[in-house]
Formats: C-alpha cells, sequence, structure tokens
C-alpha cells in the first residue's frame, strides 16, 4: 500500500474509478450480448433501432474513456455488420 499522502490519494482515485469502469463495460457487454442473442429471431426493423441504442451505450463508454475510442468504434461497426446481414 502507498505510503505518502499523495500516493494514497491516487490508490483512491484509482479504486473509484476502476469501479465505475466495471460498471460501464458490464453494461456494454449485456448491451451487445443482447443485440447478438436478438439478432436471429427479431425482425431487421426492430434490430435497427435496438442497434442504435446499444450505439449510444458504447459511445458513453468511450467518451467516458472506460473504453478506448477505437474499440469503441470496432464494435460499433461489427454490430451494424451483423444487423445489415439479417435479412429484411
Amino acid at each position: 500500500m502507498a505510503n505518502h499522502k499523495s500516493a494514497l490519494k491516487r490508490a483512491k482515485q484509482n479504486e473509484t474509478k476502476r469501479i465505475r469502469n466495471k460498471v460501464v463495460k458490464t453494461r456494454v457487454k449485456n448491451a451487445v450480448k443482447g443485440l447478438r442473442g436478438a439478432a436471429a429471431e427479431t425482425p431487421a426493423a426492430e434490430l435497427s433501432t435496438q442497434l442504435q441504442e446499444v450505439q449510444s451505450i458504447i459511445d458513453r463508454a468511450s467518451k467516458g474513456k472506460a473504453m478506448h475510442k477505437r474499440t469503441a468504434a470496432r464494435k460499433i461497426s461489427r454490430l451494424a455488420k451483423l444487423v445489415n446481414a439479417v435479412p429484411a
């Protein structure tokens, strides 16, 4: 454990951010899993609205620095490709 006052503060900040990032990343994973699971049974029109919701969740995670912006872009791109492959 840290000994200096500044190091103790930094450790506390890191723990707070780790917990926040964990919540955000879990939310992203659950949203992506839900969209992938729905891709088989749901019509294309509903999937596109669900994709927008998932995209918003991923963008917010990227904006909050819980996820790198390129990782977020890659996830969104792959999900869009999946949704577009579903027949109308």
